[in-house]
């Protein structure tokens, strides 16, 4: 039974590593690729609520139109900035993961490792070569 979820884009660095660490337990996660299937709005309404995070948390800025739209501006409401992200997904930021620990979105990759319901199996490092699990499967920056 699959109890992860990871909501992935694989053109991105940081999901890529965190889909790795997901890995990296043994686990081998539900992938949705939310570019190509995009939660609905209650699914995202829940994603957004189990993070207990505000709705413009979950908004990314680079690489998206976020200016061109003036989702900046502090009059839009949740709904529509939820409108929005429905609109053009590019607008969500990722990646999100879900397990029976908790929901997060996890930027840096290193934020997953708090909801993994499993250790990590054997070192790993980041695509740009920063350690983050050391051999004995211990976080790297802590002893």
């Amino acid at each position: 039974m699959n109890d992860i979820t990871i909501y992935h884009n694989p053109a991105c660095g940081t999901s890529r590593n965190v889909l790795a660490l997901i890995r990296n337990t043994g686990d081998e996660p539900t992938v949705i690729e939310y570019l190509k299937t995009p939660p609905d709005r209650a699914t995202l309404k829940q994603l957004i609520a189990a993070m207990g995070v505000p709705v413009r948390d979950v908004l990314r800025q680079k690489g998206t139109p976020y200016d061109e739209l003036g989702l900046d501006e502090p009059t839009w409401t949740d709904e529509q900035l939820i409108d929005f992200m429905l609109q053009h997904p590019v607008l969500i930021n990722r990646p999100i993961v879900v397990t029976p620990r908790g929901t997060r979105l996890c930027r840096p990759s290193e934020a997953v490792l708090d909801i993994l319901p499993r250790p990590q199996q054997a070192a790993f490092s980041k695509e740009d070569g920063q350690p983050v699990i050391d051999a004995k499967g211990r976080h790297a920056d802590k002893p």
